[in-house]
């Protein structure tokens, strides 16, 4: 399988985040970029380095006002005396519609959704690139591959048009997506990570053209909270269009792997002909966040299921945190695909 990545991503290097009123070490670190690589490496993936397509796929999904943002704020927040080394605004609007601010600190609260998305000198440029990672593995699909890797952190499942969350700056996965639509085909976004994708469900949530689905921890207990629920079916012309599968904390192999089965039926139903995976890992029983409990052997069967779809496919890689298993994890997705497509 191709794989590509960026050593670039590595700069973006978050020192904190907040949970619970604690500031904390964050668990997004540049070291999951050397043990998903190895980890892929294992399964057979052979790795370039992507191409620069410039800012337009970017910006086919996000705004020209939070690409600004994104490329700017750090130096703007380190002109203001006091200000801490990253950009995490405590001010919040109340309503997306409200007046847009002119300060570094109000601009920040209204592009930043939560507090575990710290912004410093180099976040502009690794997201830029792990971007350009998507693009570059959504262009070998486009072409011909019957699959692809895309190697891409920081991850970005959270991030929505104009608004950056949970790690997340660029929506890879949905950006990979357009790309894939605008070249004629017509993707379905299939994202396993334990968190829901609500950056993704947002935006395609008013559309026909891409269908979006998420297996994830029940949101009504875990992050993202407010997204990511099974009434959310898509609205206009979007509605029926999107499908969440939220499951219990402490879900193991069995349960998800039926809910998998389930979104791949609907892919089938909607008459895809290329799937684009957000690939999160942290559906693992040893990922620090704990959400899930499937095993390096659950891993190995749900890649082999998705290659039963016979689908193109683009995997994208969203989270999973550092554990002892999770370059393992990713082996045994990628292999246990590679071994079933053949």
């Amino acid at each position: 399988m191709k794989a590509i990545y960026d050593p670039r991503q590595r700069a973006h290097n978050p020192s904190q985040f907040m949970a619970y009123g604690v500031m904390k070490p964050n668990p997004e670190q540049p070291e999951r970029t050397e043990i998903l690589r190895t980890g892929a490496e294992a399964a057979g993936c052979a790795f370039t380095a992507p191409d620069d397509a410039g800012l337009g796929p970017i910006a086919a999904l996000h705004s020209p006002e939070y690409l600004t943002f994104l490329q700017t704020i750090h130096a703007r927040w380190s002109e203001v005396e006091g200000a801490g080394p990253e950009v995490i605004s405590h001010i919040k609007p109340g309503d997306r519609r409200d007046s847009y601010p002119r300060s570094a600190l109000g601009q920040a609260g209204y592009h930043q959704a939560d507090t575990s998305c710290p912004i410093n000198a180099a976040t502009w440029g690794s997201a830029y690139w792990s971007a350009q990672t998507a693009i570059t593995a959504a262009d070998l699909v486009a072409n011909g591959e019957h699959a692809a890797y895309a190697l891409c952190r920081p991850p970005g499942h959270h991030a929505f048009g104009d608004m950056a969350g949970g790690f997340c700056f660029l929506n890879n996965s949905g950006i990979a997506a357009q790309l894939l639509r605008d070249r004629g085909l017509r993707p379905a976004i299939l994202d396993v990570d334990v968190h829901h994708g609500n950056g993704t469900q947002g935006l395609f949530y008013d559309r026909d053209d891409v269908l979006t689905l998420s297996i994830h921890a029940d949101p009504a207990d875990f992050y993202p909270f407010f997204w990511g629920h099974s009434s959310e079916r898509g609205e206009g012309r979007g509605r029926g269009y999107n499908l969440n599968l939220p499951l219990p904390r402490g879900t193991d192999d069995a349960p998800f792997l039926a809910a998998l089965q389930t979104c791949l039926d609907r892919v089938q139903a909607f008459g895809a002909d290329v799937l684009v995976i957000a690939l999160g890992l942290d559906a693992s029983k040893d990922d620090p966040f704990q959400g899930f409990q499937v095993t390096g052997d659950g891993f190995a069967r749900i890649g082999e299921t998705i290659a039963r779809a016979g689908l193109p496919t683009l995997f994208v890689q969203e989270g999973g945190y550092i554990s002892d298993s999770l370059g393992h994890n990713l082996t045994r997705v990628l292999g246990g695909f590679t071994s079933a497509a053949r």
